[in-house]
C-alpha cells in the first residue's frame, strides 16, 4: 500500500482548463460573482446568456478548490432519506427537494448539450445499499423508502441483490455523472466568448454596498448585484452579526477520495453510496481501454482527526477488500457543509447579495441549483424553491405554498414526469383495465391493457402545450395536468384545449 502518494485530485491532473489573468483594472457590471466553481460559473453562464454584464473572480484558480476536489456524483438523492425528509418538511416539500437536485442535472445536461462539452456526461443509475458484509435487516427500511420515493412520482425499485455489492437497496434510475473540470473548463471558455469577465488569483478584499462595489487587488468593481459562490459564504454585505449567526448553522466536515486504474468492466458505470454513518461512495470514470475507480468516505469533522494518513489508508484497504488488487495513483480530501435540517441554504443574505451553502453530500448539484436560482433572482424570474431553501427560514413546513400546485407552471414541473414520472419499463407493468405511462425504448408511452389483456399505446405527450399526460383511473381516461386536456384510452380527444388526438408512439 503506498502511502506516501501526493494528495492530488484525479479531475485537476487529467484535465486541462483555461487560464485567467488577474483583475489590473476598475470594472463596472450587472453582476458580480465571487467563487469560480460549479456555484459562480453556473450563474455566469446563464446571466451572460440573459444578457448581463458579468465579472467572475476567484482568489485562487477556476474550479481548483471545492468543485476539483469532488467525487463528482450527480444525484438528485440527498442524504437526508426521503422517508425523513418527508417526516420534516410533509410529502410534497420533500419531493421539491428531489425535484430541485433533477432540475440541476437536467441543466448540466442541456448545457453539455447547448455548448458541446465534451465532459464524459452520462445518464447511469444510482444505487442506495446495505454496508458490504451486513446482513438483510436493512431490506425492510430500504423496501419502505424505495415505495415513499415511488410513490411521490421518481423512478426507483427495491432490489434484494444491488448489483456488484450484493445486498438489499434502491436502485434510483436517471442519475449521473460527468468529469466536473472539463465540463467547467467549457462553461468558463463560453461566459468568455459572450464578453464575460473572469479573473484568477483575485480576491475580493473589501465589500461597500453604497455604492455596490468590492475592493481586489487594488483595483474596484462597481456592480448592481453580487453572487457570492464561496461554498463558506463571505460576509459580503452582510451585517457582521448576522454572518457570525449565520456560521454557527454550518457544520464543516472532510471527507477523502481515493482512485486508480482497473480493468474495463470490473466495475459497473453507475453510483453506488452505502447507508453507514460515514457512508462509503464509489463510481468508475471510463476510458477508451480501461476504467477510474474513484472511492471515497471516512467522513470527519474537519480538524478533528490528527492522523489524516489513515484515513486514505482505511479507504484502500475497503477498495481492496472490494475489487481486489488496485494500484492507487491519486488520493485528495474535500471538504462538505452540513446544515441542522439537512436541507441548503439558498438565497439572499443581504440585499442583491446571494449565496448557496450547505450542500452536504450533493454539492455539484446545489451548486448548480444556486447558479439556477441565484440567475432566477437577479432576472425577476419566479423559482419554486426560494423559500424551501431560505437561509432565513425557521419552519420548512409552516406557511409555505403547495409547490406542486403553485409551480406547475415553471419550465422544469412542465417536464418533470417525462425525467422522473415514468412508471415502469415494460408492458407487464401495466394491469388489466388500467392505464400507465412508460418509458419504452426512451420514449413516454400512454399504455392501457382492456379487461381480455390487449394493450392500446399512444404518445403519453399532450397535443396541446407537450406535457405528459396521467391516467385517470375513476373515469378511464388519460388527463393532462397541466391545462386539463381529456383523451379516451385510444387516444381520441375527450376535452379540450387540446385539438388533436394522442400520437402513435415514434418507432
Amino acid at each position: 500500500m503506498k502511502t506516501h502518494l501526493a494528495t492530488q485530485p484525479y479531475w485537476i491532473d487529467s484535465a486541462s482548463f483555461p487560464r485567467f489573468a488577474k483583475l489590473d483594472r476598475d470594472e463596472q457590471v450587472d453582476v458580480l460573482v465571487v467563487g469560480a466553481g460549479i456555484t459562480g460559473l453556473t450563474a455566469a453562464y446563464l446571466l451572460t446568456a440573459a444578457g448581463k454584464s458579468v465579472a467572475v473572480i476567484d482568489r485562487e484558480r477556476c474550479a481548483l478548490i471545492d468543485s476539483g476536489h469532488t467525487s463528482a456524483h450527480l444525484t438528485m438523492v440527498t442524504d437526508r432519506r426521503f422517508k425523513d425528509l418527508e417526516a420534516q418538511v410533509g410529502r410534497d416539500h420533500a419531493q421539491a427537494v428531489w425535484d430541485a437536485g433533477m432540475a440541476a442535472i437536467l441543466q448540466i445536461d442541456a448545457i453539455t448539450r447547448d455548448e458541446r462539452i465534451e465532459c464524459d456526461f452520462a445518464w447511469i443509475p444510482g444505487y442506495l445499499h446495505a454496508p458490504i458484509g451486513t446482513n438483510g435487516s436493512l431490506a425492510k427500511s430500504l423496501e419502505e423508502e424505495a415505495s415513499l420515493a415511488d410513490a411521490s412520482g421518481f423512478d426507483v425499485s427495491f432490489l434484494a441483490d444491488v448489483p456488484f455489492v450484493g445486498g438489499p437497496g434502491i436502485e434510483f434510475a436517471g442519475q449521473a455523472r460527468f468529469h466536473p473540470r472539463k465540463y467547467l473548463a467549457g462553461v468558463a471558455r463560453t461566459i468568455a466568448d459572450r464578453g464575460g469577465l473572469i479573473f484568477e488569483h483575485t480576491s475580493a478584499d473589501e465589500f461597500c454596498d453604497s455604492p455596490r462595489s468590492v475592493k481586489a487587488n487594488g483595483h474596484t468593481i462597481s456592480y448592481d448585484s453580487v453572487v457570492i459562490a464561496t461554498h463558506t459564504p463571505l460576509v459580503g454585505n452582510a451585517s457582521l452579526a448576522s454572518a457570525t449567526l449565520f456560521q454557527t448553522k454550518l457544520a464543516l466536515y472532510t471527507t477523502y477520495v481515493v482512485g486508480g486504474a482497473i480493468d474495463k468492466g470490473r466495475i459497473p458505470d453507475a453510483l453506488f453510496w452505502d447507508t453507514g454513518d460515514p457512508y462509503h461512495y464509489l463510481r468508475i470514470e471510463p476510458h477508451r481501454d480501461h476504467d477510474f475507480v474513484i472511492f471515497g468516505g471516512e467522513d470527519h469533522k474537519t480538524g478533528q482527526t490528527a492522523d489524516t494518513t489513515a484515513c486514505f489508508e482505511r479507504l484502500e484497504r475497503t477498495l481492496h477488500s472490494m475489487i481486489g488488487d488496485v494500484e492507487v495513483t491519486h488520493r485528495w480530501s474535500g471538504q462538505v457543509i452540513e446544515t441542522p435540517d439537512g436541507l441548503p441554504f439558498i438565497g439572499e443574505t443581504a440585499e442583491r447579495q446571494f449565496v448557496g451553502t450547505g450542500f452536504s453530500g450533493n454539492g455539484l448539484t446545489f451548486g448548480t441549483l444556486t447558479g439556477m436560482m441565484a440567475a432566477d433572482r437577479i432576472l425577476g424570474q419566479k423559482n419554486p424553491w426560494s423559500d424551501l431553501f431560505d437561509p432565513a427560514r425557521k419552519s420548512v413546513r409552516g406557511g409555505l405554498v403547495d409547490y406542486l400546485r403553485e409551480n406547475k407552471d415553471y419550465p422544469y414541473y412542465l417536464i418533470r414526469d417525462r425525467v422522473a414520472g415514468a412508471q415502469g419499463k415494460s408492458l407487464r407493468a401495466v394491469p388489466r383495465g388500467t392505464g400507465r405511462v412508460l418509458d419504452l425504448d426512451g420514449k413516454s408511452v400512454a399504455v392501457y391493457r382492456d379487461e381480455s389483456g390487449v394493450t392500446t399505446q399512444r404518445s403519453a405527450v399532450c397535443t396541446h402545450m407537450g406535457c405528459l399526460v396521467a391516467w385517470n383511473m375513476a373515469e378511464r381516461t388519460w388527463d393532462c395536468p397541466c391545462h386539463g386536456s381529456r383523451f379516451k384510452t385510444d387516444g381520441t380527444v375527450l376535452a379540450g384545449p387540446a385539438e388533436s388526438p394522442l400520437e402513435e408512439p415514434e418507432e
